[in-house]
């Protein structure tokens, strides 16, 4: 008899904590092997392409390994750390990994389960995009794999491909890197994303220079590897500016009623916005509502493969928000249905979760309308791209005092310029001008925002 009968150790796996992710970097772990962990209780936080995740442990136990340190990339359905479990014999068995070599020949695997609360993995299937070249069957690349793990197993010499993943041969062509060329670290010989950066590491380094020089001059470049949040926002930017054709109208809007009604609910108990926090911002968004409402066409997307217009009958409210890790579009679900008390939590809520980069994959997808403030920067105005799959976003800028003609008189008043970017498939110009003149009278007049909160 073995101790294993009083304990079995146990794989938890990188979850999708997405919709159909490949791969998370390991941010930070919380526990370290011999720490004692129960079911629910938080080891590790991971970032996705989408946002910051933390992963809850599924079972009591022990930890007995870190199968990765801090700072590494894991593809999903990995293993990243092991757990001792009491009672051996009842512990379901984990898949085990497939081997690097054959998940290479045979990229497609079968639907995964929902591993988090919260987290669902997408029942849709995930679609690729064909390699470019000469495509081989598939019963012919299984033959190729299996010849050469037969050759090594012989001990026969065998012109094989080096072992890696497709996230790290993808590396290793964007840093120019041979993979040939790289000594394997991972297991069973696989080469890993620090293999190929340590392999051009020395290629970037320096030359050494013959006179004595400050160290600010040996050192003129940053590079920071675009990964994570920024390296989806990127690859959304750039798939929004190139598909979507964008429209841009602006005005000019006196919002010195606005700005006094703000002070007023900061002040008053009768409108129920106690202990809530009250901005131009919060007015702004119950403009916008309030013009989509009567102008509810805007709300809308494009789906080009069934080339349909898809009317939405709700409003998810994305607003833009700038973070440690980049630039993420969080929405208030079922913002149209919010009296303004509620508008305001939801949107204190979103902004104090995203500054604490907690905001959840699932809090990022689903917007129908956004609105960016670029007014905190001291920006007048801006000519937003569109959040994909929206076909409207409206950018405010900054709230100052100008000379203004006010009942025939120039007079300093708070004023500043909307922007509206809209989808030209969707929106002509004669809707998009009447939504961004609605958002404007309203704001010139909010005292109606009462009425309709």
């Amino acid at each position: 008899m073995t101790t294993m009968t009083e304990a079995s150790v146990r794989e938890f796996k990188m979850p999708d904590v997405g919709e159909g992710l490949t791969e998370a970097e390991i941010l930070k772990w919380y526990v370290q092997p011999g720490d004692t962990v129960t079911d629910g209780q938080v080891v590790c936080e991971v970032e996705t392409a989408k946002a910051a995740v933390e992963l809850p442990i599924p079972y009591d136990g022990v930890v007995h390994e870190l199968r990765f340190p801090e700072g590494t990339t894991v593809a999903v359905g990995t293993s990243i750390i092991a757990v001792a479990v009491a009672g051996g014999g009842a512990a379901p068995e984990e898949t085990p990994a497939a081997p690097p070599v054959q998940e290479e020949a045979k990229p497609a695997a079968p639907a995964r389960t929902p591993v988090l609360v919260g987290y669902g993995v997408s029942t849709s299937a995930t679609k690729r995009r064909p390699r470019k070249g000469a495509e081989i069957p598939a019963q012919e690349a299984s033959a190729a794999v299996q010849a050469e793990l037969n050759g090594h197993a012989s001990g026969a010499v065998v012109q094989s491909r080096p072992l890696a993943k497709p996230p790290v041969r993808k590396l290793a062509k964007d840093l120019g890197v041979d993979l040939a060329t790289v000594t394997p670290s991972g297991p069973d010989g696989v080469i890993t994303r620090e293999d190929v950066h340590a392999a051009v590491a020395p290629a970037q380094a320096p030359e050494p220079v013959a006179v004595s020089l400050p160290v600010a001059d040996t050192a003129r470049e940053t590079r920071i590897p675009v990964k994570g949040v920024r390296k989806m926002t990127a690859a959304a930017m750039v798939g929004s500016a190139f598909t979507a054709p964008h429209v841009t109208e602006f005005v000019t809007v006196d919002v010195t009623r606005t700005m006094k009604l703000v002070e007023e609910l900061k002040r008053s108990d009768e409108y129920g916005m106690q202990g809530l926090r009250v901005n131009p911002l919060l007015l702004i968004a119950k403009a916008l509502l309030v013009a989509i409402k009567r102008n509810p066409d805007i709300n809308a997307s494009w789906d080009e493969a069934a080339q349909e217009i898809v009317l939405k009958h709700y409003v998810n409210l994305g607003i833009a928000a700038a973070t440690p890790r980049g630039l993420i579009v969080p929405n208030i679900k079922d913002a149209h249905a919010k009296t303004l008390p509620q508008l305001a939590e939801s949107l204190g809520e979103l902004v104090s979760t995203a500054r604490d980069g907690k905001t959840s994959p699932a809090a990022m997808q689903g917007g129908t309308v956004t609105i960016t403030n670029v007014g905190v920067f001291g920006i007048d105005t801006g000519t937003p791209i569109l959040n994909p799959g929206e076909a409207a976003i409206l950018a405010i800028g900054t709230i100052k005092l100008q000379p203004w003609v006010h009942k025939g008189k120039v007079k300093p008043r708070q004023v500043t310029t909307l922007a509206l970017s809209f989808d030209h498939r969707l929106v002509d110009g004669e809707l998009g001008s009447k939504v961004l003149a609605d958002v404007a009278a309203i704001l010139e007049q909010p005292k109606r925002l009462i009425t309709w909160a």
